[in-house]
């Protein structure tokens, strides 16, 4: 199957190395108005359109672009959302009654984010042959099944990425995958099954009434690479206390690693200068994870989603 790839304009950079790469024109106006022209012929052509959803203007260009792809004739439309904004507003409770300041009590009900960018995406029109979403390393499991009608999601897992890295980094040192909290135990689980290791836990313990929280950890870590997996980073927060649990423990190196590099902000800085991590392991499916290894060379190391990609649309097929 031959494939026509474009992308969003922040999304470039992932994009670039694609063969057969379409030519879409983005002009910013001074009143703030995006405008959109593609720059060729795709009337029956298999368009694969790459872009995020890391914030809102990235998700309307995604949307406004996909949209003019089907009007102008694509036969089919693959998006590839390396990153999928406010996947962890994936569920609400509903009906609580919060203590404001005054005292008062009143109810909240907190919007699933996740849920109306997936039906924004779901209401694309459709292409002759169909539309598909290809979605990668997703917060929770369930995203998939938030999108409505005649889309199809595919859930990519970057499993192998870091399957990889372990076994080049250890070289035969014993090592083990760990979690930075309970939320993350099912993947460090599955990835530890593959590379045939014991996995390790941090858990959250609450110290006193307040909102402080410490880490704790269980597992054999004891003079091995601990390779601490989550699915993104951000602040570094979490990872940060998890490895101090772990190097109590008795850890050699700590590899901090996430599928998606978010790192608003001075993290990366904050992250390095703990002294807590030999390097950190990101895939380059956010667009800050470029912006994170010019400000820490050589302690971040990026790994590239599109292989994974183009693997996934061949067996698609």
């Amino acid at each position: 199957m031959s494939y026509r790839f474009f992308h969003t304009s922040q999304y470039e950079y992932l994009a670039r190395r694609c063969t057969n790469l379409g030519v879409i024109a983005v002009t910013q106006y001074p009143d703030g108005e995006r405008g959109i022209a593609i720059k060729e012929k795709i009337q029956g052509s298999d368009v694969v359109l790459v872009g995020g959803t890391h914030n809102d203007s990235a998700t309307l260009e995604l949307y406004d672009t996909a949209c003019a792809f089907v009007k102008y004739g694509a036969r089919r439309l693959t998006l590839v959302v390396p990153y999928f904004g406010y996947s962890t507003q994936e569920r609400s409770v509903k009906g609580v009654d919060c203590l404001t300041r005054k005292g008062n009590v009143e109810p909240s009900f907190e919007v699933v984010t996740a849920k109306c960018r997936a039906r924004i995406l779901s209401s694309i029109p459709i292409a002759s042959e169909g539309n598909r979403i290809i979605l990668f390393d997703l917060h929770a499991e369930g995203l998939p099944h938030y999108f409505e009608g005649n889309i199809a999601p595919f859930h990519l897992y970057g499993k192998n990425i870091f399957l990889g890295c372990a076994k080049k980094i250890s070289s035969g040192t014993p090592y083990c995958f760990a979690s930075t909290d309970a939320g993350r135990s099912k993947w460090v689980i599955s990835l530890s099954k593959e590379a045939g290791v014991a996995p390790a836990f941090a858990y959250k313990i609450r110290i006193s009434g307040s909102e402080t929280q410490v880490y704790d950890c269980q597992g054999d870590v004891e003079d091995k690479i601990v390779f601490l997996y989550d699915d993104m980073i951000r602040t570094g927060g979490s990872g940060i206390d998890a490895a101090k649990a772990y190097k109590a423990k008795g850890a050699s190196d700590i590899y901090f690693c996430a599928s998606h590099g978010v790192l608003p902000g001075e993290s990366i800085h904050r992250i390095e200068k703990s002294g807590l991590f030999k390097k950190v392991i990101i895939t380059n499916s956010h667009p800050n994870a470029l912006m994170a290894q010019e400000m820490a060379p050589g302690f971040v190391e990026i790994h590239d989603i599109m292989p994974e990609v183009h693997n996934l649309l061949l067996n698609i097929e």
